[in-house]
């Protein structure tokens, strides 16, 4: 018979995380075990890491939901993909469990990645502060030999960001790095296009979410007038219905869109919102939403079977050594890779 038992865990930042919502130091985490009596020795653990004020999931009582999706489950003997359709990080933690204690192994999918043959490329995180420790961070990613780096904006002031980013072009091209940029909803739609103009002027390959989400009208305008390619993160989240998302695609055309399976719907949702992207033309990938080394296995395994091997673009999974206390995981941050330690 199937159980699942939750546990809580705090994770700490080795360095404060900055984004324009505010600064992170540190991460809470619901973790889920699966076990079953009739395999004791198969054991699986998922994690579920709603973001503060973010997630569409973020409720006060969540540990009391979560366990009662966990007796559903144990019910059921398999996940009820329609009711958990409110609760993206509580399904994407499920599925990982399950899928875990079925394999009695870490890992999920068996690719190239898992076996320990090929590395998943990945951007270097640039997180939010003053001027002169996003220039030294700047420096250490590109030091590091990423050729992808993402940059958080909107904390100091606009000149700044701008002398930042031609500080870096001055030293590298647009064909040795790549500047992905993510404003989290920071500039006015009234202030978005000359802004973006005036970003373009430094070869940029993306910006995310350059106003908030709810403004479906305004963002398409800027995804169809834009000269720096827009990429959906938050617009996404709580939208989780199929035709809410076609909708959505349709309404606003974003050239990328970003998926965090903690806020986009699990594995399942995830890779729903992929499939529907591929068939409008629509780019993608995915990163962590600050999960420990638990959900950071999972997304980069999904991701290495959803894009395939070699994983055509950098994807966002950089984010196991941020914690001083993480768990032990066999994953390695190789260059500019994430690589799978095959035992």
């Amino acid at each position: 018979m199937l159980k699942l038992t939750v546990s809580e865990r705090t994770f700490h930042f080795k360095v404060p995380a900055g984004t324009s919502r505010g600064v992170y130091t540190t991460r809470h985490s619901w973790m889920v075990t699966a076990t079953d009596d009739d395999d004791p020795g198969a054991v699986g653990v998922g994690e579920c890491a709603p973001l503060p004020q973010l997630s569409c999931d973020d409720l006060p009582d969540y540990g009391d939901v979560l366990r009662e999706m966990c007796r559903m489950v144990e019910r059921k003997g398999k996940i009820d993909h329609g009711v958990l359709l409110p609760y993206p990080s509580m399904r994407f933690g499920l599925e990982t469990a399950l899928l875990r204690q079925q394999a009695a192994s870490d890992i999920i999918f068996d690719t190239p990645f898992t076996r320990g043959e090929v590395g998943i490329p990945i951007n270097g995180l640039v997180w939010m502060g003053d001027y002169d420790e996003m220039l030294e961070r700047m420096e250490e990613k590109m030091e590091k030999g990423f050729r992808c780096v993402k940059l958080k904006i909107g904390a100091i002031d606009f000149e700044s960001e701008i002398d930042l980013m031609r500080r870096v072009r001055q030293r590298f091209s647009p064909e040795s790095i790549q500047l992905r940029l993510d404003a989290n909803g920071a500039f006015s739609p009234g202030e978005a296009m000359g802004k973006l103009q005036r970003l373009a002027a430094f070869g940029i390959h993306s910006i995310e979410q350059p106003i908030r989400q709810g403004q479906w009208k305004e963002m398409a305008d800027l995804c169809a007038n834009s000269p720096i390619p827009i990429a959906l993160d938050e617009e996404m989240i709580g939208v989780n219905i199929p035709l809410m998302k076609e909708e959505l695609l349709d309404t606003i055309k974003p050239a990328f869109i970003i998926l965090k399976p903690s806020l986009h719907g699990g594995m399942a949702g995830t890779s729903e919102w992929i499939d529907m992207a591929e068939k409008r033309g629509i780019g993608s990938w995915m990163t962590s939403a600050l999960e420990s080394n638990v959900g950071l296995s999972a997304i980069a395994q999904l991701a290495a079977h959803i894009y395939g091997c070699p994983v055509p673009m950098p994807q966002g999974l950089g984010t196991g050594q941020l914690f001083t206390d993480n768990v032990d995981a066999p994953l390695e941050v190789v260059g500019d890779e994430l690589r799978y330690i095959a035992r």
